[in-house]
């Protein structure tokens, strides 16, 4: 076997890694190197979070320690079928690539999955040491992320959680059938009592103990999770089912949708082509809304034929154009929950009008400052002098305040 550099193998690991959508650092709890003496930090002057326009991070070294594995999963481009060019990385050369690139202001963490080579427990050992290392002899205090393997002992999934900021553990596919027609290795039932194990354990750490009173420091990011979108005919409707669930049960803090990329050599099985990145767009406005809007999971597609999200307008505003009958809303006596549900009122505009309302009734210009179009807001409310009249109910109300199709250039 060819002897790869380090140079040649981050080449190949951290392409292997782009698939990976998890990576987002937000929740973790603050760790500063100040009191540790140490390196890095996840607060303060010079940490910066970078995130690409579809929302995944770009501030944190992403590679997987192996591209070998064991698994012959039908989607992943690093199966053991696949003709793909592999490589192995040793915990010294994660260690010293992580800390090189951080002394250099790069990145500001680690995100590291893995193939698994060999046995889940000897790749969960490896990925843990990476940790333990960076943690205790190097002193690193910056983001750490690892993606644990759920057929890996207990043992192993709590030592990762000493030492880093956040911990997942991929579903895979939105539904039980998908993950057993195209990933038959892996057991769905597994993933979950993984899950289930990992919650009680960070709540367990978050109690205060009887003699300190203070909590231990376990996995402070939660966890979270990805799931394929578009690799099976699972509808937008059983992806949010499927989320919700997760939310519910596991206290998720973030559900990742990765849209299906096709792959060299692919399974008949899979789509030949992959689905429209707005899907995958959409899917996260739609989780949002479950998260921070007060939206059930069955009425954010209530009354769509097909259980799909509209790829032209956001979810939100496809909700508000099916329940007309809700609308307009007062915005000078609406409560908090019903003003969430306003097209174009993100949750800072809405604190920001009732903030503002304590001291004045709104009018529409003054809700035009507090929000980022008033355009797509002026149907849905009533301000003082100002009333929407028939525009709400208007046949061609979508068609006055959908984004208007542009021609894409090739030079700005």
């Amino acid at each position: 076997m060819t002897v790869l550099s380090t140079r040649e193998k981050l080449a190949i690991l951290s392409d292997a890694a782009k698939y990976d959508a998890s990576c987002a650092s937000s929740g973790a709890g603050g760790r500063d190197s100040l009191k540790s003496r140490g390196i890095g930090s996840t607060e303060g002057m010079g940490i910066c979070h970078s995130y690409a326009p579809d929302g995944r991070c770009i501030s944190l070294l992403k590679i997987l320690l192996t591209n070998f594995c064991i698994y012959d999963c039908s989607y992943c481009i690093n199966r053991s079928s696949s003709n793909v060019r592999r490589a192995r990385f040793t915990v010294d050369e994660v260690v010293r690539l992580t800390m090189d690139f951080y002394k250099r202001n790069y990145i500001e963490g680690l995100f590291l999955s893995s193939g698994v080579i060999r046995s889940p427990d000897e790749t969960m050992t490896e990925m843990v040491e990476v940790a333990r290392r960076l943690r205790l002899d190097e002193k690193f205090g910056g983001y750490i992320h690892l993606k644990t393997i759920p057929e890996a002992s207990a043992e192993l999934v709590e030592k990762a959680g000493l030492y880093a900021d956040r911990l997942s553990i991929n579903v895979e596919l939105p539904t039980d059938e998908g993950v057993k027609r195209l990933a038959p290795e892996k057991r769905p039932e597994t993933i979950r009592v993984s899950m289930a194990k990992l919650r009680s354990k960070i709540e367990e750490k978050a109690e205060p103990t009887l003699r300190t009173k203070t909590r231990e420091r376990f996995a402070p990011g939660g966890q979270s999770t990805q799931m394929i979108v578009g690799a099976d005919a699972t509808s937008d409707a059983g992806i949010l089912k499927t989320s919700a669930r997760l939310y519910g049960s596991y206290q998720l803090r973030r559900v990742y949708y990765s849209a299906f990329s096709p792959i060299p050599d692919a399974s008949s099985a899979l789509p030949l082509r992959k689905p429209p990145l707005m899907r995958e767009h959409r899917l996260y406005q739609a989780d949002w809304l479950m998260r921070f809007y007060g939206f059930e999971q069955g009425e954010i597609l209530d009354g769509t034929p097909d259980g799909m999200l509209d790829l032209e307008i956001d979810p939100k505003l496809a909700w508000a154009l099916r329940n007309r009958a809700s609308f307009p809303l007062d915005v000078n006596r609406a409560d908090k929950e019903r003003l969430l549900r306003i097209p174009g009122l993100g949750t800072r505009a809405v604190e920001r009008i009732l903030e503002t309302r304590r001291f004045k009734r709104l009018r529409l210009e003054d809700v035009g400052r507090l929000c980022q179009s008033i355009t797509k807001v002026r149907p849905f409310i009533v301000a003082d002098g100002w009333s929407p009249g028939a525009a709400t109910d208007a046949a061609r109300l979508r068609e006055a305040i959908a984004p208007k199709p542009r021609q894409l250039e090739l030079f700005r």
